[in-house]
């Protein structure tokens, strides 16, 4: 059974694996393998070339096209048209593997032993990395155990919580965040009852990360959402999803993290008629939006001034739980830059910190 990793984790992974080792992640389409390889390498001006080998009809792509060399007379491979040049090193990021043709994991056999290609060696300091598909609605094909070996085997499972972070820092709209917030289910389909869209073809459409962006990115022009909207959405999403997102409009909350951070004084009193849930909606928004560096530059001392204020508040009002929920979020490595931002003040880790330990005493 392969290890189970999250997106900080892979992250970690990346950095600290050494480049003589390969890497294989197991996971469902669309849950942000290849974004946050991208990001992570490109950050680094490491380029990175992705190919989908379930797609691939010809290993010619990935090794190159042979010819004849004039001068010795011998068949070689030209150098594919991604082969580095100047000896700098590359990120190969081999998707599908498991749906691709034998002729394609041949070559990959070399590549992932040897770091060689056609006779070709990658630059040092190249790396291969691979994800592979896992469910019955794949059609799979059952990899060598000797190619398997060749590399470190984890699952990248993302948690909501990390497609949140990513969310709330990448501009998706704040509705579909807010969603998601309550629906967490929703994110990647699990539990969701799968429609048939067509007797003839079987074709299904079930919400997944991915696809929850292409949302955002449309209703980003719309303040309203009307039922031409919903039924656009649904092509995205599937129908059950477009319908629970419809219904979740109408029950927003009526107070924001912007409002509590930067006027609180002026909304406090909203937060008495909030629900128990409707506060840990509420923290997670505030922390995301802390988090995600949405404010200017200039009103980190008013935030933190609200922030204390609307712990206090939640004190005074003996929301104890939601006091505690929110501290806990502070401490999640996860938040680091809220963190950083909350840490310039004294006065909000000792009311923390004071908070846990009485809590501990009792």
């Amino acid at each position: 059974m392969a290890i189970r990793i999250d997106a900080k984790e892979l992250q970690e992974l990346l950095r600290i694996t050494p480049s003589e080792q390969n890497i294989m992640l197991i996971g469902k389409h669309g849950i942000g393998k290849s974004e946050i390889i991208s990001r992570f390498y490109h950050r680094r001006n490491i380029n990175v070339v992705a190919f989908f080998l379930g797609q691939m009809s010809d290993p010619g792509d990935l090794i190159g096209l042979m010819h004849k060399d004039e001068v010795t007379g011998r068949s070689v491979f030209l150098p594919p048209y991604w082969w580095p040049i100047e000896g700098e090193s590359v990120v190969l990021f081999l998707d599908e593997l498991n749906r691709a043709r034998p002729e394609i994991l041949q070559a990959v056999q070399d590549l992932a032993l040897n770091k060689t290609l056609a006779g070709k060696k990658l630059p040092k300091g190249s790396i291969v990395i691979s994800a592979v598909n896992e469910g019955d609605e794949y059609q799979l094909t059952d990899l060598d155990p000797a190619l398997v070996s060749r590399f470190n085997l984890y699952e990248f499972a993302p948690t909501v919580e990390d497609w949140l972070v990513w969310a709330s820092s990448n501009d998706v709209e704040a509705r579909v965040i807010n969603f998601i917030q309550k629906n967490h289910h929703h994110l990647d389909g699990e539990g969701v009852k799968i429609e048939e869209l067509g007797m003839a073809t079987g074709l299904v459409k079930t919400p997944d990360r991915r696809a929850w962006v292409k949302v955002s990115d449309f209703i980003k022009q719309f303040d309203i959402l009307k039922d031409i909207h919903i039924k656009i959405i649904a092509g995205m999403i599937g129908t059950a999803a477009a319908v629970a997102f419809r219904q979740s409009l109408s029950a927003a909350i009526k107070v924001t993290a912007r409002q509590i951070l930067l006027t609180f004084s002026s909304h406090k009193k909203k937060l008495d008629k909030l629900s128990f849930q409707e506060m840990i909606l509420l923290n997670e928004q505030i922390i995301l939006w802390m988090n995600s560096k949405k404010y200017k530059k200039g009103q980190e001392d008013k935030i933190r001034d609200n922030f204390l204020a609307y712990m206090k508040h939640l004190q005074h009002a003996k929301q104890n739980e939601a006091v505690a929920h929110l501290a806990m979020m502070v401490q999640n490595p996860k938040f680091e830059h809220a963190m950083g931002l909350l840490a310039d003040s004294l006065e909000i880790i000792e009311f923390i910190t004071d908070y846990i330990e009485g809590i501990e005493v009792k």
